[in-house]
């Protein structure tokens, strides 16, 4: 059950993040509710904590956790870049905070049905919500090669993407491709045995891709962030935790874009003021010790801004 795990950096999101008695607060992709049941006892009980998840398993496992927390809680099955909708559907104009844990969660990696792990064989689905059309089975049997190569390449930062492929194309040729075990033995045949040595995993960053393909990750978390600040209330604050340098790129990028000043109006070369003020220089990492407790933090980089008062 995803309630056996720690959330991750929990004592570093608390730090940055602030929770006071009565905050409003959006846990912005709530999983498995770690974090927001210590947010909860920060903030009752007259806070409140809107919770969003794309996913409905995510969903049903956070209102169990969080049942019995000592706040106002309401849960949104949405995709995080529409926070200002759910906002408006809640009533709310403006939050003290924001906070994004991104990435897969432990609950969709141990669920084979997902297709998310390369460890566990299930069918190469690797959808966060369930509604979306395209799978990552889709994208392997009908893209063209090139499409394959280039999500592989940019989304998975894989060298070896062009040969990986090749392979994939080669492979549906003979059947098509169904299951994520599948997928790593194509991996593994299309990687030479000596450019394995050292590394990870060798399926580790082609899983990365697709997923971040299906699920339209990059874009959402763009928006995300930007719907984000402009929710905050003087001196509210946003606190990310990334998984992979792809998302930590575009949180730090935008993070720093709002402190310099964003276009205004928009599509204006202009700046308006600016919005944030960025607390965290260079990301915070975990601790030695949380790194060998919960493997799920090792990559983890925190990232925080605050929300300026005279804007």
């Amino acid at each position: 059950m995803e309630e056996m795990h720690q959330p991750v950096m929990l004592d570093e999101v608390l730090l940055y993040l602030k929770p006071q008695k009565g905050w409003v607060i959006v846990d912005a992709t709530v999983g498995g509710g770690g974090h927001a049941e210590a947010i909860a006892q920060r903030i009752g009980p007259s806070g409140r904590i809107i919770a969003i998840d794309r996913d409905p398993k995510a969903i049903q496992v956070a209102k169990e956790r969080l049942s019995k927390v000592p706040v106002e809680i309401s849960f949104h099955r949405e995709n995080y870049r529409g926070l200002c909708a759910v906002l408006d559907m809640e009533g709310v104009k403006q939050v003290n905070g924001v906070l994004f844990d991104l990435g897969v969660s432990s609950l969709q990696l141990e669920d084979a049905s997902r297709g998310f792990s390369f460890r566990h064989d299930g069918p190469l689905d690797m959808r966060m919500d369930p509604s979306i059309k395209i799978t990552a089975a889709d994208i392997l049997n009908s893209y063209s090669e090139n499409e394959i190569e280039r999500i592989i390449r940019v989304y998975g930062e894989e060298r070896w993407s062009r040969r990986i492929a090749r392979f994939v194309v080669s492979a549906r040729r003979r059947k098509r491709i169904y299951t994520t075990s599948d997928l790593v033995k194509i991996i593994e045949d299309a990687i030479p045995v000596g450019a394995r040595r050292g590394r990870k995993h060798p399926a580790r960053k082609t899983f990365q891709a697709l997923r971040i393909a299906v699920n339209n990750e990059l874009e959402s978390l763009r928006t995300a962030l930007l719907e984000a600040a402009k929710s905050l209330d003087r001196a509210g604050r946003i606190v990310v935790l990334s998984y992979q340098s792809l998302e930590d790129r575009i949180v730090k990028r935008t993070l720093l874009s709002l402190a310099k000043g964003i276009p205004a109006p928009p599509g204006s070369t202009s700046l308006s003021l600016p919005l944030l003020k960025v607390l965290t220089e260079k990301p915070v990492t975990p601790s030695e010790e949380e790194r060998e407790i919960n493997p799920r933090s090792r990559s983890a980089k925190l990232r925080a801004a605050v929300r300026l008062e005279d804007h």
